[in-house]
């Protein structure tokens, strides 16, 4: 009897223990997260006016951007020269259309061409010369930089 009363008060005593030390402490995450709410409050009120925030693109000259030297067929809209501005590649037909037509809708001449693979090529802009294909994309990328579109554009090479 007396190993059966001393088993039953180990087993409560283990059981009371091993609950309470699993038991979250509130307190303290109360007492770190009102710690963090006064340090994110104090860092909030300080400004830095020499060095202003903002989002900037990196420089790009014509020299170092590639691009991508390809086998194309106009499949939608104007005749393509060497040099385009692609903004978007689709196995879909259906998707290139979408977005060539909300392209269209913004002001863009914007037409399909396909590859070889059969990838259609969104394409906003097509010029002679690298320079300003490379100008075109730039300004593109910028444009639409804050919603964070066509930031992969890219420049297509006829072949």
């Amino acid at each position: 009897m007396k190993t059966r009363n001393y088993l039953l008060f180990s087993l409560a005593f283990a059981l009371i223990f091993s609950l309470n030390a699993c038991k979250s402490k509130q307190s303290n995450y109360k007492a770190a997260y009102e710690a963090a709410k006064a340090r994110e409050s104090t860092t909030d009120n300080v400004v830095d006016e020499t060095t202003p925030v903002t989002k900037q693109q990196p420089a790009v000259t014509t020299t170092n951007v590639a691009v991508q030297r390809e086998k194309v067929t106009t499949v939608d809209g104007a005749g393509i020269q060497q040099f385009s501005v692609v903004i978007g590649s689709f196995i879909n037909k259906t998707n290139a259309v979408s977005l060539k037509e909300r392209m269209s809708k913004q002001g863009y001449q914007a037409f399909l061409a396909q590859n070889e693979s059969g990838m259609y090529r969104v394409i906003v802009a097509t010029f002679s010369d690298k320079a300003s294909a490379v100008a075109e994309r730039t300004r593109i990328k910028n444009k639409y930089y804050s919603t964070n579109e066509f930031q992969d554009a890219w420049i297509l090479d006829k072949q």
